[in-house]
Order: structure tokens, then sequence, then C-alpha cells
């Protein structure tokens, strides 16, 4: 039942284009943005590249947790999932996945296009690719719980975004370090194993509270 989920969730985002593109498009425009205002000089772009990616990154990712359960109450599909014989976090679990599968993996498959537009060299991009690899599913998992709190509410984007800020910080602070840590030759394995741990905690609690929110959400 979980991949049957997953499956069914991506054909969904395949058939409706822009969830895939639209958080895409933000990221390459804003990487690329930045280069063409600040100026050329590769000591400054790599000086800035870990705030620039991991803020584009968090805000394409709050672009697309809106819709996480959102179309699935419109159409009458969420209470269904609610009745499945597997326990609701399972279910959850499954479209955190999907929602990682389109939105996280691109980001991190284009990692190499923002790495050459911010003159990273190829140490400084592995560690940007390690801590999107470990960060952006801890940004979808701990969206779950905004985005089944907020399922009920009309245009809820605004209070979604101000309830999943302050849990993005630690993530945020982490994976921009580790990355500033890797362009001047520090040690980034401390960094790397708090986003490990940050992934594990949310991957095994936030199912369980965003189902809770779910059912609180539809009584």
């Amino acid at each position: 039942m979980f991949w049957l989920i997953v499956r069914r969730e991506l054909l969904l985002a395949r058939r409706n284009r822009s969830e895939i593109l639209n958080p895409l498009w933000f990221f390459l425009m804003v990487v690329t943005l930045f280069p063409l205002a600040i100026g050329p000089d590769p000591a400054i772009l790599r000086r800035i590249a870990p705030g620039i990616i991991w803020v584009a990154a968090l805000l394409a990712c709050l672009l697309s947790l809106e819709r996480l359960f959102q179309e699935d109450r419109l159409d009458g599909s969420l209470e269904q999932l609610l009745l499945l014989p597997q326990p609701m976090p399972i279910t959850v679990l499954a479209k955190v996945c999907a929602h990682w599968l389109v939105t996280g993996l691109p980001l991190l498959l284009l990692s190499p296009l923002a790495a050459l537009f911010l003159s990273l060299d190829l140490t400084t991009w592995w560690t940007m690719a390690l801590t999107l690899l470990l960060g952006t599913p801890t940004l979808s998992l701990l969206g779950a719980i905004g985005a089944g709190l907020t399922v009920g509410l009309r245009k809820g984007g605004v209070l979604l975004s101000l309830l999943l800020l302050p849990l993005f910080v630690p993530v945020l602070i982490f994976a921009t370090a580790a990355i500033d840590n890797a362009s001047l030759g520090l040690p980034v394995d401390g960094y790397l194993a708090i986003l490990g741990a940050l992934l594990a905690g949310s991957l095994t609690l936030t199912p369980f509270a965003a189902a809770a929110a779910l059912r609180i959400s539809l009584q």
C-alpha cells in the first residue's frame, strides 16, 4: 500500500507538471540572479553561496508544501486515505516520500549547475549535495506537520510559512555551516552528523504528528 500511494502521487504530479517545474524554476532563478546582481567575483560568490543555495531550497520547498494534502481534501480522497487499513502515519510517510521525489530530488540533481553558477569547487559541491540529500527530506517531513494543520484552511499558505520557518531554521543553520566549512577546507563531519540526526528524528516522529494534525483538521 505504501508504494501504491507513492506511485499515485507521482502520477498526479506528472499530470500537473507545474508542481514539479515551479519550485525548480524558483530555485534556478534565485541561484542565477544573485551572481548577476552581485557580480562575477568568484571569491564573493563562494562566500555567499551557502546562504543562497539553502534559502532558495527552503523557499522552493515551501512553495509546494501547501498542496501536500490540499488537493486530496478538495476531491474527498483524504477522508478515504484515513480509512485505509494501514496506519495513517504510513500513509503520511508515503505522501512525504513522493513529495521529496518531486521537489527535493530535482534540487539535488540541479546542484552541479548551482555550483557552477556560484564558482564552487568539487569538494564544496560534494558537501552541498550531501546537505541537500540530508536536509531536503527533513524539510518535507517537518512540512507535513504544518500542511496537516492548515489543510482545512482557505489560503493557508501564509500561516503555513509562519508555522514552518522556525522548524526549518536548524536545518538551514547546520547545512550552510557545512558548506561554508567545506569552502574553507575545514571539517564538515560534525555538521553532516547533526543533519543526519535531524533526519532520523524527523523520520521517526513527524509521521505521527502529521497524522494527528490531519485528524484534528478534519474533525
